[in-house]
C-alpha cells in the first residue's frame, strides 16, 4: 500500500503568509516560498533538508503542527527540500558500536532512548548498524539538536549518516503514525 502525506509549508511563523502544499517528495522548495517559519503536517512523516536535493541538515516531522522554527529544531528559516518516507517499519532494531568500523563496545537497541547515557556510557557513536527499521539520531538527549536519518544500512563512521562529529545524545524509531 503506498503510503499518503501532506505537508504545507509556510513562509511565516504561525501558519500566516504565502504557503505551498506538497504531497510528494520535492527536491527544491525554493520555487515555491522563499523562507519557511511555520509548517502543517497532515499526513506521513517527512524529512525536511536544509539545501536542495535532499542535501544539508535534516528535520524529521511527524502529523501535527509547527508554528515556528524552534518548534521542530530548526536553526534558521531555510528549508529546500522534502520527502516523505513511505514506509515506516514495524520493527526497529539497531546496534551502536564505540569505535568505527564496528570495532569496542556494541549495543543494540529496539526501543528509543531520550538520553543514551542512561544505557550507553560512551558520549560518542562512532559506527552504527540499521538492521530494522527507521532511527533518527539527535546530538542533544531529549531529541534535541542536529538530526540524522539512519535507514536499514551499515555505517562504518558517523560522517557515513552525515554528522560532522560522532556525538549522539538520544535517538528514536520512525514509526507510522
Amino acid at each position: 500500500m503506498e503510503r499518503t502525506g501532506k505537508i504545507f509549508f509556510y513562509e511565516d511563523k504561525n501558519y500566516q503568509g504565502r504557503y505551498f502544499e506538497s504531497s510528494s517528495d520535492c527536491p527544491d522548495l525554493s520555487s515555491h516560498v522563499s523562507r519557511c517559519n511555520s509548517i502543517r503536517v497532515e499526513g506521513g512523516t517527512w524529512v525536511l533538508y536544509e539545501r536542495p536535493q535532499y542535501l544539508g541538515y535534516q528535520y524529521v516531522l511527524v502529523q501535527g503542527e509547527y508554528p515556528n522554527s524552534q518548534s521542530w529544531n530548526g536553526f534558521n528559516d531555510t528549508i529546500r527540500s522534502c520527502r516523505l518516507i513511505r514506509h515506516p517499519p514495524s520493527r526497529h532494531r539497531i546496534r551502536i558500536y564505540e569505535r568505527a568500523d564496528f570495532e569496542g563496545q556494541m549495543m543494540e537497541f529496539s526501543e528509543d532512548q531520550p538520553n543514551l547515557q542512561d544505557r550507553w556510557r560512551y558520549r560518542d557513536v562512532h559506527s552504527a548498524h540499521v538492521q530494522d527499521g527507521i532511527w533518527v539520531f539527535y546530538e542533544q538527549p531529549n531529541y534535541r539538536g542536529r538530526q540524522y536519518l539512519l535507514e536499514k544500512a551499515e555505517y562504518r563512521r558517523h560522517a557515513e549518516w552525515g554528522a560532522l562529529h560522532p556525538t549522539v545524545g538520544s535517538m528514536r524509531r520512525v514509526v507510522d503514525y
